[in-house]
């Protein structure tokens, strides 16, 4: 006899669908990402959560790589009619999408398929195809550090940050260059699906779930000397302490470093300050305790450091755009839902 309590597939279960462009000069290892990231993680039923799929611009066939290689695309431009999400990677190709800043007739054909309201998302410089279709006017938008003074000339109306990994935006995200398209995917997978889904990922990749600071740091400069002092050990001493109220002194002070001394160093090896990447680092452990615990709200605000729900409710509100307890009925893992890891546990997963 089946267990009462056993829970039922939903009849009604339809995959979300990636489609990813992939234009003549692309890079072979951003195409990849989005296969990569979310070609994996499955619900309690084993039902992939995600069907990725990858089309040409023109019909299928082979596609140019900037290798030695060409990829052989199964799909034509008509799939982007049936995206959910759509990821535009780096090409090195563009034309005059790069060099004007306009789309080529076969381009905006293409682009005219995709449904109103799909998401678009963006990796490294396909944020110029984009912009060139006018999805990032009036909106925040990055790129490689290396294009951010190319992309603000040609497009005045987009406010360009050069200093970070990824910008949500809604339904439209850029990201900065290369690997950051992993940071950018993850936080996708992160807002769809929960940390938990999002942490089994990127332990599948081999990369961390969330990487502190932004694309600034890794700009061409002096290197530093190996026998200078670094903060790792004060984050780690941090780390272990989210739950206490932790002062930058005594931070410092596990360095036998001036509090500005350690400030500087810090924001030099992180990207953020040491306020920003603690404050960080609660909002996740808030996030993981909402997912996968029973305790209260206040307990909560409590374990990960943020002293009271008041605060952590500001801070979950600012960082995420939820509060405390709608995050958790959006996340919580429950009998019948959730997503699995991919060792086959639930996890959280969106209702």
């Amino acid at each position: 006899m089946t267990d009462a309590r056993e829970p039922v597939p939903d009849p009604d279960f339809r995959p979300h669908r990636v489609v990813v462009l992939a234009l003549d000069g692309l890079l072979p290892f951003e195409l990849g990402i989005p296969h990569r990231i979310f070609g994996r993680p499955r619900d309690t039923h084993g039902r992939h959560l995600y069907e990725v799929v990858t089309c040409a611009l023109r019909e299928p066939g082979p596609v140019r790589t900037d290798a030695d290689f060409t990829v052989d695309v199964p799909h034509g431009p008509e799939a982007l009619a049936t995206a959910d999400t759509v990821i535009v990677p780096a090409s090195y190709k563009l034309g005059p999408v790069y060099e004007e800043g306009v789309l080529t007739a076969e381009l905006a054909a293409a682009l005219a398929r995709i449904r109103p309201g799909t998401r678009i998302a963006s990796i490294c410089t396909g944020v110029f195809v984009l912009a060139a279709a006018g999805y990032l006017d009036g909106r925040r938008a990055t790129t490689h550090w290396a294009e951010t003074d190319r992309l603000q000339r040609l497009f005045p109306k987009i406010e360009v940050d050069p200093d970070v990994l990824f910008i949500d935006d809604g339904d439209v995200l850029t990201s900065a260059g290369v690997a950051a398209g992993i940071d950018l995917c993850l936080h996708m997978l992160r807002r769809d699906h929960g940390t938990a889904v999002a942490n089994a990922a990127a332990r599948r990749t081999v990369v961390p779930p969330h990487r502190d600071g932004g694309q600034a740091q890794y700009i061409e400069r002096p290197v530093p000397d190996p026998a200078q002092t670094t903060t790792a050990r004060a984050r780690g001493w941090a780390l272990a302490r989210l739950h206490e109220p932790l002062q930058l002194r005594d931070m410092a002070a596990r360095e036998s470093m001036s509090v500005r001394t350690f400030t500087r160093r810090f924001r030099e090896e992180t990207g953020i300050s040491p306020g920003q990447w603690l404050t960080q680092r609660r909002v996740e452990r808030a996030c993981r305790l909402l997912e996968s615990t029973d305790l209260s709200v206040d307990q909560v605000a409590r374990d990960a450091g943020f002293g009271t729900a008041q605060s952590m409710r500001q801070h979950l509100q600012t960082a995420l755009g939820v509060t405390p307890t709608a995050y958790r009925r959006t996340f919580r893992t429950e009998a019948g839902t959730g997503a699995e890891a991919d060792t086959g546990e639930p996890v959280a997963s969106r209702t």
